[in-house]
């Protein structure tokens, strides 16, 4: 048996033509959907890029107990068990984030590797000076990440032509390994490249499949936050974003050429899958992480073809990326260790089980989020309180813990999963910058769009318990149940649900509460950002707004540009300040929804 996984970041379904697309051009998505099983109820567990990773090997949910960080040595890894079990296991990828501090540990739990290099800011080609940058729309991009921005340009003048681009050297790369391979057994292959993620940089045989009307300055490369661009810019980035989904449908093609010419369907499992989707404008957002986590992100297209069963169609059965381990343990007759999370995907398609009544997905330190295939649940913290980032392998994305960090290190007794390690335990400030104002509830067979936020009490508390449940399975640490009011022992209970409630609307009354007339959304804005900082500093947050507010308005009802005015114009003086403008972003989307 052989298998191959195609893997890319950042695609959304929804530009995909087996998904309902008739704006893009998808081909070979649509070529594939007629051999594979389509999933259509396919989720992710922890966000983004590396915490994804982290569990396509381990199969475990990552973001409960630490955020972007490497393979942990207590780690059960799929690639490294297939290795030890006898099976070869190759992964070719663009994927950068392999390279640096927080993604180090990954790619040699592969028997052989090949990393190409040059997507977005990978620090790749050397240029002193400032190098040759167009003019360009997006400012507040090349102010946030200057460095990055700065090194994206550079790597562009070395990709000027399809095939010199990273993508393109990677398929080139795996199917070399499928010629050479393709009369043994017994290997897998990992295809994975950084496209469709931003820059949206294709070449112009790509960008002309989609002309449009554009007079602007270049712009590819959205900024994370609200959508404050005008309705061309964004018809723009959604035409630039297709020119790449279009690439990556054409490379998908090569792959499906070559299974097709050497009869590799056969013996051959395919996987095409992303670590998660996107938004471009949907909501009227840009991108993930700040934004809550919209179906656009979390629910992803997801194909499997099993040579067993040679069965094409459509799955609606729950499904998640902790899955993926699992399901090819078990079809090169592996054991699946018993800290894997994930289930094998067969008992889905093939014997129509259900394998998950409910899913957990999320960021570390954001929201709480759970589906149950219909409903979907975003829980925000209710609680501020100190919660901690467990890890032997103490790096974030490119950068290692600081020392001042790993001075206030303590020694955790670990968890079941770390097979007897100890591990260190490193608070995490507060507050978070991936919270909501509000929780949300969506039921999305009869709102698809998650657009209508809906009141229903008992959907809510049969959720929660659900979500009890997978949190103790988990291993949560005890702080996550504190943050987000729940009790680690018993059930959640209706009457628990609406206690919350009053007691939050008790929250929201006297003091500076009394003394102004809000509308509601107001009210709920600034209770949850004064809620996010510590009791004095909130103290001070009122005192300061209370100035504020007695000095610029009028008998009117405070409204939302009146808290927005007076945050904004805080931040100014703030140590965090850029934390606190992506929390004010965020909030004010959810307090408008």
């Amino acid at each position: 048996m052989k298998a191959i996984m195609v893997m890319y970041d950042s695609l959304s379904k929804s530009y995909l033509s087996p998904y309902g697309s008739a704006s893009v051009r998808t081909p070979n998505f649509e070529r594939l959907a007629k051999r594979a099983m389509r999933f259509d109820n396919f989720f992710v567990g922890s966000m983004p890029c590396m915490p994804a990773r982290r569990e396509l090997h381990t199969g475990r949910y990552n973001f409960l107990h630490r955020g972007w960080g490497p393979v942990e040595p207590f780690d059960d890894s799929m690639p490294q068990l297939l290795r030890e079990h006898g099976t070869y296991t190759h992964l070719v990828t663009d994927h950068y984030h392999y390279l640096e501090d927080g993604g180090c540990t990954y790619h040699n739990r592969y028997s052989s590797w090949e990393v190409f290099r040059g997507q977005e800011g990978d620090y790749w080609k050397g240029e002193v000076g400032d190098p040759d940058i167009p003019l360009c729309e997006n400012y507040q991009k090349a102010q946030d990440m200057p460095r990055l921005w700065r090194q994206d340009w550079i790597n562009r003048k070395y990709l000027t032509c399809d095939k010199e681009m990273p993508q393109s050297r990677t398929f080139a790369a795996g199917l070399e390994f499928i010629e050479t391979n393709k009369d043994s057994d017994n290997w897998f292959l990992q295809i994975e490249t950084f496209d469709p993620h931003e820059p949206f940089f294709a070449q112009k045989e790509y960008r002309d499949m989609y002309p449009h009307a554009y007079s602007g300055k270049h712009f590819d490369w959205p900024s994370y936050g609200p959508v404050r661009e005008s309705e061309e810019l964004v018809n723009h980035i959604r035409a630039e974003y297709s020119a790449l989904v279009s690439m990556c449908d054409a490379k998908l093609g090569l792959v499906l050429d070559v299974m097709d010419e050497h009869n590799l369907w056969k013996d051959t499992m395919l996987i095409v899958c992303t670590d998660h989707g996107f938004l471009l404008g949907e909501h009227n957002w840009w991108a993930k992480n700040i934004a809550p986590l919209y179906n656009e992100v979390a629910n992803t297209p997801f194909f499997l073809y099993d040579p067993r069963y040679k069965t094409a169609g459509v799955c609606d059965k729950l499904a998640q990326t902790i899955d993926i381990p699992a399901t090819l343990l078990e079809f090169f007759g592996a054991d699946i260790p018993k800290d894997m999370q994930g289930k094998v995907l067969g008992k889905a398609y093939a014997e129509n089980e259900v394998i998950h009544e409910q899913i957990l997905y999320g960021y570390f330190g954001g929201t709480l989020n759970t589906s149950d295939g219909r409903f979907t649940y975003l829980r925000a913290p209710e609680k501020s309180v100190d919660f901690y980032e467990y890890t032997l392998m103490p790096a974030n994305m490119n950068n290692m813990f600081s020392v001042d960090k790993l001075k206030g290190a303590e020694l955790s007794e670990g968890f079941g999963f770390t097979k007897g390690a100890k591990v260190l335990q490193f608070k995490v400030s507060n507050p978070s910058s991936l919270c909501l104002a509000k929780n949300l509830l969506f039921d999305t067979m009869e709102d698809p769009g998650q657009t209508h936020n809906i009141d229903d009490r008992e959907t809510e508390t049969r959720l929660i318990n659900g979500m009890l449940t997978l949190l103790k399975s988990s291993e949560a640490p005890k702080e996550q149940y504190e943050r987000f009011d729940l009790p680690e022992e018993g059930e959640f209970s209706l009457s628990m649900l609406q206690d919350q409630r009053m007691e939050r609307e008790k929250s929201m009354s006297g003091g500076i509460y009394d003394k102004y007339r809000w509308t509601p959304e107001a009210k709920e804005l600034y209770y949850t950002i004064s809620t996010l900082f510590r009791p004095q500093q909130s103290e001070q947050l009122t005192e300061s707004l209370d100035k504020y507010l007695s000095g610029n308005r009028d008998e009117t009802f405070i409204e939302i540009r009146d808290i927005t005015c007076f945050v904004e114009r805080m931040t100014e003086s703030m140590q965090e300040m850029k934390m606190v403008k992506k929390v004010l972003a965020t909030l004010i989307a959810y307090a408008r929804a």
